[in-house]
């Protein structure tokens, strides 16, 4: 009779400390995970713990070293969904008390945040740029999830938005079964280093011919007066201290052509615009709050260089159309501008087809479940994924949506749509309304 008291009292006993640190308990005993810290996190999760997870520099060839990886975990049930953030870039926001994904509220699921290979906390020492792959980035990926099913038993759900919604499908392509469906949020995929679609999309579709116009004009107005405004460019990079490896009437030219691009991509309506009648001193302000010279900044780049590496290597990228501005530039061509400007110094990075190509035969012919969500007026909806007409796909374009494009700003329609396909998809209620 007393040891079948013991045996009860014992169990409960390790019941309550299960659930209490059942998850740290887990996340320490990984050998792969050398630190496990509790930070504040959402109130909608139970615990949220930063964790560094020890990876291999190349894959391919363990014995190269390894270095240490950031990952958020913010735990809401063990049988619950897991929501898993593949980050294409740092994870700092992650980090934030309220820091929420939407799709864990909408599923009621765990929070997994991935940090990218090479940014934020996640970088090999030393560095060595041909590491710096897709191949390798979902490898981390794998690792992780590979880890991490050890303790959650729901469905898993990856998702990621621009390079994060490119890294969620090259994760796919190369581990189609890691999750159990996947929610890019406006992701390209590029076919070359400096794509036209972009640039011809801007000047044809995106926004209103109306619209086109104004931004053309303003952009001319600029190029035109470069008399006016040059110094004022140079005097607002020197306050800010910034530096370039362009001189300033090049500077000039390339805030002018991205303008359009970062106007249409950010959402901002061209009623905001100051007419060509206001002061110079108002456009000037106005170019530079919307194109900042700080993009293309030796000090900007710094924690950005490596999407340039990746974008120069196999993620692509966009070009400019020069040609309605020839006659008022200081530059004859763009051409090459990214190794110019954006690739550390010493790097001859070659662009490698294969693998967007490889992408692209993936989402022809497999059965992976992925819902795709783009801004109908966002510039990178011109190298948007093209999906078959299958099940397992659901593509949705808000009209004269943005980059910040996102299942809650949806007109209420495609909500629904949403809504439908992943209770479909996961056999469980997603609480959209």
């Amino acid at each position: 009779m007393k040891q079948l008291q013991f045996l009860v009292l014992f169990l409960l006993l390790s019941s309550l400390t299960f659930g209490q640190t059942s998850l740290e308990n887990f996340l320490k005993a990984q050998p792969q995970i050398k630190s496990v810290e509790k930070i504040e996190g959402n109130n909608f999760f139970k615990r949220t713990y930063k964790i560094m997870v020890e990876q291999a520099v190349d894959h391919q060839h363990p014995e190269k070293g390894t270095f240490l990886q950031r990952v958020f975990v913010a735990e809401k049930a063990v049988e619950a969904p897991v929501v898993f953030i593949t980050e294409g870039y740092t994870a700092d926001y992650a980090a934030s008390p309220g820091y929420i994904n939407e799709l864990s509220p909408l599923l009621g699921a765990n929070q997994i945040c991935v940090e990218h290979r090479y940014f934020g906390e996640s970088w090999p020492n030393p560095v060595n740029w041909d590491y710096l792959t897709v191949r390798n980035a979902a490898a981390d990926q794998h690792t992780i999830l590979q880890i991490l099913k050890k303790y959650y038993n729901g469905k898993w759900i990856s998702t990621g938005i621009s390079k994060g919604g490119q890294t969620v499908v090259y994760h796919r392509w190369l581990y189609p079964n890691d999750v159990d469906a996947s929610v890019p949020y406006v992701a390209p995929l590029n076919f070359s280093v400096e794509e036209k679609r972009h640039s011809f999309f801007i000047a044809n579709t995106t926004g209103t011919p109306e619209k086109r116009e104004k931004v053309k004009n303003f952009q001319f107005h600029i190029l035109k007066n470069r008399a006016v405004f040059k110094p004022m460019l140079e005097s607002f990079c020197k306050e800010k201290h910034y530096t370039f490896r362009t001189g300033m009437d090049e500077l000039l030219d390339y805030i002018v052509l991205e303008y359009p691009f970062a106007m249409w991509q950010y959402g901002i309506s061209t009623d905001k615009m100051p007419a060509l009648s206001d002061s110079p001193q108002k456009q000037f302000d106005y170019l530079v709050k919307v194109s900042s010279p700080s993009y293309m900044a030796i000090e900007g780049m710094e924690n950005i260089k490596s999407f340039f590496v990746q974008a120069a290597r196999e993620l692509g990228y966009y070009g400019y159309n020069t040609k309605p501005f020839k006659d008022y530039l200081s530059i004859k061509t763009t051409k090459g501008y990214i190794h110019r400007i954006f690739i550390p110094k010493g790097l001859n990075i070659k662009y490698h087809k294969k693998t967007a190509r490889e992408v692209k035969k993936f989402i022809q012919t497999t059965d992976a479940k992925i819902l795709f969500i783009y801004g109908g007026w966002d510039p990178w909806f011109a190298s948007s994924f093209a999906v078959p007409d299958k099940d397992n796909f659901l593509k949705i374009v808000k009209t004269q949506g943005s980059h910040g494009s996102r299942i809650l700003n949806l007109p209420e329609e495609q909500k629904q749509q949403v809504k439908a396909k992943l209770e479909e998809w996961l056999g469980c209620p997603v609480n959209i309304d």
